[in-house]
């Protein structure tokens, strides 16, 4: 009782400390940026109409690592976590000062994914519903962490295209992450998760729009990092049901979002790291939205579909043998309007824009404009 009671304690005040760290060293490191020259400037692909500093992800880089050392024991695991975290980090400001042919940048996001399974956060077993716990084998479980975690990274890194859009929906992963590896009994994740968490809402301070600093590759792929080798140690080395599906859907939007731009760019023949303007934000952008509602939008979204994972988890249908009806009502629902959500997001995408000349007009522009700027 006393132990989980400090667990909660240490979240609250990992999540605090970290959200203080980068409230303040924000500004700091957007002035650093000006002055070395790492800034967006506008163009045709992007959004903003002013220069601004990248290289937000230093800041945040500070405020996961300073509170993981206060509030984490010092363990195998943890080493393993941030070594590959200030990895991942360094390869995104690289990329963000001078830029990074694509295998260059490829090959350092799986040196930094090879690190924590490396010191033991690897997936160990799977838990598949009815049929039970699988163990993997240490060649298997291995390259499917790696290939996890460097798949992470590059969906935070393609949804980091909008003002606070990927900051938001990294701290609602956080904060259901922290909660279900509570519920799970590992304090360790749940610690961490409460830090991404904090981390990500003192960064909205100054990245919201009009956002006055980006995160940069350096952010988006600090914070795909931690949130991917999160899952693997916090729910998908446990043994509890349905652990598989947690990450899938807490992660859901970054996983859509990169699932059908790599598809529209494999239709019409470009590079899958060919960067355009076929992202979900984008195409939000197309049909009117506002910077603003667009990226509210995505985090209701990603909001609903994180609620349906904590539904699934401590709503128990079928405790001890049993099925329970109320349990078993409360999930439907909250899984039917989860499928609500989504269906309506691909109603706005899609049949909104197919229903007006004018916007398919617009997408055609972007996409010529995408092709004659790459």
């Amino acid at each position: 009782m006393w132990e989980t009671f400090t667990d909660h304690l240490e979240v609250l005040w990992g999540a605090g400390v970290a959200l203080g760290i980068v409230i303040l060293l924000t500004p700091a490191v957007g002035g650093m940026a000006r002055l070395l020259g790492v800034v967006d400037e506008p163009s045709p692909r992007r959004l903003n109409r002013r220069a601004v500093p990248r290289l937000g992800g230093i800041a945040l880089f500070f405020g996961i690592f300073v509170p993981a050392l206060a509030f984490l024991p010092l363990g195998r695991e943890t080493k393993g976590l941030l070594l590959g975290a200030a990895v991942a980090t360094t390869v995104g400001a690289i990329d963000d000062f001078r830029g990074l042919v694509w295998w260059e940048k490829l090959g350092g996001q799986v040196a930094a994914a090879a690190i924590p399974t490396g010191f033991g956060i690897w997936v160990h077993r799977f838990t598949f519903p009815i049929v039970g716990v699988h163990a993997l084998p240490e060649w298997v479980g291995v390259p499917l962490t790696i290939l996890w975690i460097v798949a992470i990274m590059n969906m935070v890194n393609f949804l980091d295209g909008l003002d606070g859009l990927a900051a938001g929906v990294c701290a609602i992963s956080g904060f259901t992450f922290c909660l279900i590896a509570l519920s799970l009994g590992r304090p360790e994740p749940a610690i961490l998760a409460a830090v991404v968490l904090g981390a990500c809402v003192g960064f909205l301070r100054h990245n919201f729009y009009p956002a006055r600093i980006f995160m940069g590759d350096s952010g988006a792929l600090l914070l795909g990092f931690v949130l991917a080798a999160l899952s693997v140690q916090g729910l998908l080395k446990t043994a509890a049901v349905a652990t598989l599906f947690f990450p899938l859907i807490v992660l859901a939007v970054p996983i859509i979002d990169t699932s059908f731009v790599v598809a529209k760019r494999l239709k019409y023949g470009r590079p899958v790291y060919t960067a355009d303007r076929s992202h979900l934000h984008h195409r939000f952008m197309n049909i009117g939205f506002s910077q603003r509602r667009a990226a509210v939008t995505m985090w209701a979204w990603c909001a609903v579909l994180s609620g349906a994972a904590l539904a699934l988890r401590f709503l128990r249908p079928h405790a001890h043998g049993v099925w329970h009806t109320g349990p078993t009502i409360g999930i439907v629902a909250i899984g039917a309007f989860a499928l609500a959500a989504s269906i309506y997001m691909v109603y706005l995408l899609e049949i909104v824009k197919l229903a007006n000349p004018r916007i398919r007009r617009r997408e055609q522009e972007a996409r010529e404009a995408a092709r004659r700027t790459a």
